[in-house]
């Protein structure tokens, strides 16, 4: 278990690797996960760049990123107003402020540290991946509040997955109902609307939301899972390879649970994200309001992990 700097399209890199993943960041670009490879079987479960790897800068649109891998969406997801003193009326950019800057790599053996200071928010953000086992990555996060004031922050996953057809969504039992953030041409419905899971239309038992589609379907939604979630865990099977990705969060520091399913609706792109997340529907000031966003209090810090881990056929 080592972690080994070197480069990837000119770009500094960090690999890490066991005998069965293999883990390649790139710090410059956000600390964005480029690979992650089950050295097992030889699948890459992230999905690649369709171009050159990169994006354009700090507050830019994530649109216009390269659309590829694992970014740290911090400390929004959407674009909005912070709504509190002192920081009233501070826009934050899409899909928070960390994905596009630099951060910084320090590897210490077995393990690799990332971190990054808050461009318009006095937070640092810092990361430490490690192997938990041979076949479970760990991910310690930490944010320390720079100010003497509360701050609040969403922080959600953002690992773009490679998929095909009818691959299985797994998620805890006992989870029945949905929050649209955002459907294309409104196919679930607006934002804020609920919806059944896995079927949101009774009179349309063909739409599933717990398998994945087919490209052609040229659909894209993004949803939360309504009230607590009763385990903090979520699964993408392949029922054909028969092996599959789990990600594990304790879900008293991490309540929320989110699903990215791009079936070709949004610039044609076509994979699925399981995101953890601390705070609800996307958009951190109406998190705020609702209640619903994780604080850390006046220069103290909030921790949390996320592991991730293989699936197998006897799951």
């Amino acid at each position: 278990m080592s972690w080994t700097p070197h480069q990837i399209n000119g770009f500094n890199a960090w690999t890490g690797r066991t005998s069965a993943m293999e883990v390649t960041l790139l710090p410059e670009l956000g600390s964005k996960m480029v690979s992650l490879r089950n050295r097992l079987t030889g699948r890459e479960w992230l999905a690649p760049a369709d171009g050159p790897l990169g994006n354009g800068g700090y507050a830019s649109s994530f649109t216009d990123s390269d659309g590829s891998g694992w970014d740290e969406m911090f400390p929004t997801i959407n674009v909005c107003r912070y709504p509190e003193h002192p920081w009233r009326g501070t826009e934050l950019p899409d899909h928070g402020e960390v994905w596009s800057i630099p951060w910084k790599a320090e590897g210490h053996g077995d393990r690799l540290s990332c971190s990054v200071h808050g461009v318009r928010m006095p937070y640092r953000l810092e990361k430490t991946y490690s192997f938990a086992a041979e076949d479970r990555l760990r991910i310690d996060y930490q944010v320390t509040n720079l100010s003497p004031f509360p701050f609040a922050f969403l922080w959600a996953a953002h690992p773009l997955l490679q998929i095909r057809e009818g691959m299985q969504i797994i998620v805890p039992e006992g989870l029945s109902e949905i929050a649209i953030s955002y459907s294309e041409r409104d196919r679930l419905g607006k934002r804020g609307d609920l919806r059944a899971w896995p079927q949101p239309f009774s009179n349309q038992p063909e739409c599933r939301l717990d398998r994945t589609g087919r490209r052609e379907e040229r659909t894209a939604e993004k949803f939360y899972f309504t009230g607590e979630l009763p385990e903090g865990k979520a699964s993408v099977y392949d029922p054909v390879k028969q092996e599959g990705i789990t990600f594990t969060f304790p879900n008293e520091k991490v309540p929320y649970l989110s699903v990215w399913a791009n079936y070709g609706g949004y610039q044609g792109q076509y994979h699925l994200a399981l995101e953890p997340a601390t705070g609800f529907l996307d958009d951190l000031a109406h998190a705020m309001k609702r209640d619903a966003a994780a604080v850390v209090e006046g220069f103290r810090t909030y921790t949390w992990h996320l592991e991730v881990s293989w699936m197998e056929a006897n799951r």
